[in-house]
C-alpha cells in the first residue's frame, strides 16, 4: 500500500496549524494501511521547517524553488503532481483552507483522483477510502465511501483531529529537484495582507466561556463575559446567540463558524447539537453548566453542573475575582 502523503501549509517562514493535524489524522490512516506518513514540503529556504517536520513524520520530501516560496496553485500543482506520479501515495491531504480549496479540484481533475472535500472524519474499508463530512450547514454527517482508485485526495476541515505531537525518533529528510522550468505569469503572488481583527480572535483563546439561547437574553451575557474575563478567556457562543443578534458572527462556535481548541471551554445554556459539539470537542477541558440534565453537551463534557446558570453565574463571578 502506497504512503500517506500530507502537504504542508506555511506562510511566512510559518507551519500552520492545519498541518500538524493532518499529520495527526495520517497517521491514523497510516496504521490502517500499514504504510508510513510522508510530509510534503514546498517552499525555498525551508530547511528548518523540515527538521522540524521530521519529528513528526516518517519521512519528510522537500522541493526548494523560489518559485514555491509563496502559495501560488499553478507552480505547486505541478510539483504535487510530479511527485505523486513518482511516489504513488494512497492518499495525499491537503488543508481545507483558502490554500487548499484552490489547489485540491486542480490535482484531482490533472491526476483523474477521487476528492474528498471539507472532511472531519477519515478511515478506510480495504484499499478505499471512507470520509465523514459535515453537509446542510451542519444538520447532517455523510459517510462517503470513494470509487476504487489506486490513490485518494482529500481536504481536511481546519480544527477537527488532534495534532501530530513530535517524536524522539526523527524521519528522513529527501530533497527532490524542482521539475518547474518555465515562468508563470498568468497568475503571480503580489503580496501577503492579513485583513486586522475586527474583535478577539477565539480561536487562539486557551480559555472560553461559550453562551447559548439557555442564557435566557442579552441583557444576561455580561455576567458571562465578566467570568471570562476573571479567567482571561474570550466569549464566544453558539448559532442560536448569532441568529439572534445577542453576539456578533466572529464569537460563534459551530461548523458554520469557528472551530476551537483551548485548554478549558466553559458552556453555559448549550444544549450540545452536533454542529456545536464538532467545533469544540477538541477542548482539552470541557465544562458544562445546563438545567436540563438530558442535553447532548453533557455526553462530550469533563465535569458538567444541573442547575440554573442564574444560580451558577453569580458564583463563578465571586470565586474567579482575581485569577486572570
Amino acid at each position: 500500500m502506497g504512503e500517506i502523503f500530507v502537504l504542508v501549509e506555511h506562510r511566512q517562514e510559518t507551519i500552520r496549524d492545519i498541518t500538524y493535524e493532518m499529520l495527526g489524522a495520517g497517521e491514523k490512516i497510516a496504521a490502517e494501511q500499514g504504510s508510513s506518513l510522508t510530509a510534503v514540503l514546498l517552499g525555498h529556504g525551508v530547511k528548518n521547517a523540515a527538521e522540524e517536520l521530521a519529528l513528526r513524520a516518517s519521512k519528510v520530501l522537500v522541493v526548494e524553488d523560489e518559485t514555491l516560496e509563496n502559495f501560488n496553485s499553478p507552480p505547486y500543482q505541478k510539483v504535487l503532481s510530479a511527485l505523486y506520479t513518482k511516489y504513488q501515495p494512497f492518499l495525499t491531504l491537503i488543508g481545507h483552507t483558502a490554500f487548499g480549496m484552490d489547489l485540491a479540484p486542480r490535482v484531482s481533475v490533472e491526476l483523474g483522483l477521487p476528492l474528498a472535500t471539507d472532511c472531519i472524519g477519515l478511515s478506510t474499508q480495504g484499499s478505499r477510502l471512507k470520509a465523514t463530512r459535515s453537509i446542510y450547514g451542519g444538520k447532517v454527517q455523510a459517510s462517503v465511501s470513494l470509487r476504487e482508485s489506486p490513490g485518494y485526495l482529500a481536504t481536511i476541515r481546519p480544527g477537527t483531529f488532534p495534532a501530530k505531537t513530535p517524536a524522539e525518533k526523527k524521519g528522513g529528510i529527501v530533497i527532490e529537484p524542482s521539475p518547474l522550468s518555465e515562468t508563470f505569469d498568468a497568475r503571480k503572488f503580489v503580496e501577503y495582507f492579513e485583513a486586522p481583527l475586527t474583535g478577539e480572535d477565539i480561536t487562539q483563546a486557551d480559555i472560553i466561556v461559550s453562551v447559548g439561547q439557555g442564557i435566557g437574553g442579552p441583557e444576561n451575557i455580561p455576567l458571562a463575559e465578566e467570568v471570562a474575563k476573571n479567567l482571561g478567556g474570550v466569549l464566544a457562543c453558539s448559532r442560536p446567540v448569532v441568529d439572534r443578534n445577542w453576539l456578533p458572527k466572529e464569537r460563534q462556535v459551530g461548523i458554520s463558524g469557528k472551530t476551537v481548541k483551548p485548554k478549558v471551554y466553559i458552556a453555559i445554556g448549550i444544549s450540545g447539537a452536533f454542529q456545536h459539539v464538532t467545533a469544540m470537542q477538541g477542548s482539552e477541558t470541557i465544562i458544562a453548566i445546563n438545567k436540563d440534565p438530558r442535553a447532548p453537551i453533557f455526553s462530550v463534557a469533563d465535569y458538567g453542573i444541573v442547575d440554573d446558570f442564574q444560580n451558577i453565574l453569580p458564583v463563578l463571578k465571586e470565586k474567579t475575582k482575581g485569577m486572570k
